[in-house]
């Protein structure tokens, strides 16, 4: 029989698996939750690809649209804690599907709106059932890798969310061709359901969630997904860990853990502000400077393979480098690149180069923020200390549109609006700063989460 075994030591998830060799069943599985992540970042562009058409064709000024670009991201939020806290209690397998299912009437429901309102509720819950799938497939890929390729998983996972919006931005570059914004969301709503078999054929439920769960027939259905996975039966379960308490999320503010908690938060809402902004306006901004929305949706892209590079060599670079210290850099780097972004206005090709750099530092700290969050709460109340920071901060995600619409609508130039975004991600890199050292930590791999 394969040795697996739970881990008394290790906390979180995947503890079944956590010693036993990463069989090929299991890399299908992680492969999967990558895809769904990719899938995750276009459905979350798509809304970018498409503003421009929007805003021709209904004529909407800067300050409404960017009310509509940030509707998907205050429901990814919202999906993200919501969601993400019924997969501990429905299994995550069943979450997925949901999620899919969400997501595909979602964006199929946005080729019928006619209305601002509607297109607005239609990109809300779409971005639920984002949230909601984040949340999920984090936690599922983390507990189908085992104790040497989770590292490598969880990298895979981040470069998945910018890996989907090349794909599919260049698929859909023809359609931006021919005027059909509305294709764009249909492709994806289609792209969406038909990963819903997939999910069905290749992703077992966690066995760690089984485990955790303890239902009645628990040894079977532990069993039935270690055989999905390629793993011999167990004969009997291993003993129950015991359970995190209810009223833990209070210990994120004791004490000093108090201003861990706040200053991460914090840090995490200025610089995703600052990200989103670029990403939700890229294309709008080259429309605006007389180009067709193709090239705006080719800057984008650009900008996507920025952010999947900077987000690997932070990985790569943080196997031998202290991660607060790390994270400053890249956060003066993000907001330095947008300072410089916004200087380039008079030139397409100098500002293509220029977001595609910022992009670059932006997902890097992106990346290095989840991992140091991993690592800044104990052990006992890490779980939900990150779910509180990438919750809760998420917000800034769906703020950083509206501000650069209604900045932009009031007539503000980008040069000001892009410096405003670079003194955010500046601002952040001032309060991480501010943290205490995380050079005592013993953790070499923090865990890291797969989102821009």
């Amino acid at each position: 029989m394969t040795a697996i075994a739970g881990d008394a030591g290790e906390e979180g998830s995947g503890s079944l698996l956590l010693d036993a060799p990463l069989t090929a069943r299991q890399a299908i599985a992680i492969a999967m939750c990558v895809l769904l992540n990719a899938l995750d970042g276009f459905d979350v562009l798509s809304m970018s690809f498409a503003g421009p058409g929007i805003a021709a064709e209904w004529g909407l000024d800067n300050a409404v649209l960017g009310w509509v670009l940030s509707m998907e991201l205050i429901g990814m939020a919202a999906g993200s804690i919501l969601l993400g806290q019924v997969a501990d209690r429905i299994g995550r397998r069943p979450m997925v599907l949901v999620c899919l299912a969400i997501m595909a009437i979602g964006m199929a429901a946005t080729t019928q709106a006619g209305t601002v309102t509607a297109l607005a509720l239609t990109r809300l819950a779409t971005g639920f059932g984002i949230g909601g799938m984040l949340s999920t497939s984090n936690a599922l890929v983390s507990e189908y890798a085992n104790r040497r390729a989770r590292g490598t998983a969880v990298a895979l996972m981040a470069a998945g969310f910018p890996l989907g919006g090349i794909i599919g931005g260049t698929i859909i570059m023809p359609m931006l061709a021919g005027g059909g914004w509305r294709m764009i969301f249909l492709f994806g709503a289609s792209v969406t359901a038909l990963s819903l078999p997939l999910v069905l054929a290749l992703l077992p439920e966690s066995p760690d969630f089984l485990l955790a769960a303890r239902a009645p027939d628990a040894l079977a259905r532990v069993n039935r997904a270690l055989a999905r996975l390629g793993h011999a039966a167990l004969d009997c379960l291993p003993a129950a860990r015991a359970k995190a308490s209810r009223v833990a999320i209070a210990r994120l503010f004791e004490g000093k853990m108090a201003f861990v908690t706040l200053a991460l938060t914090a840090a995490y809402f200025l610089h995703i502000l600052a990200v989103y902004f670029l990403l939700k306006w890229l294309p709008k901004i080259v429309v605006d400077m007389g180009y067709p929305a193709t090239t705006g949706s080719a800057a984008l892209i650009a900008v996507n393979i920025g952010g999947l590079i900077g987000g690997l060599v932070f990985s790569l670079i943080l196997l031998r480098a202290q991660p607060r210290l790390l994270l400053i850099v890249f956060l003066l780097g993000s907001g330095c690149g947008y300072v410089v972004f916004g200087l380039q206005s008079g030139s397409l090709d100098l500002m293509r180069y220029a977001s595609v750099a910022a992009s670059f530092w932006a997902n890097g700290a992106m990346v290095g923020i989840y991992a140091l969050a991993a690592i800044s709460f104990p052990p006992e109340i890490r779980s939900g200390g990150v779910g509180f920071v990438i919750g809760v901060g998420r917000f800034g995600a769906a703020l950083g549109p509206v501000i650069g619409g209604a900045l932009f609508a009031m007539g503000v130039s980008l040069v000001l609006v892009a410096a405003l975004m670079g003194l955010a991600s500046i601002s952040a890199a001032a309060i991480v700063a501010a943290l205490p050292s995380t050079r005592s930590c013993t953790h070499k791999s923090p865990a890291m989460r797969g989102e821009v």
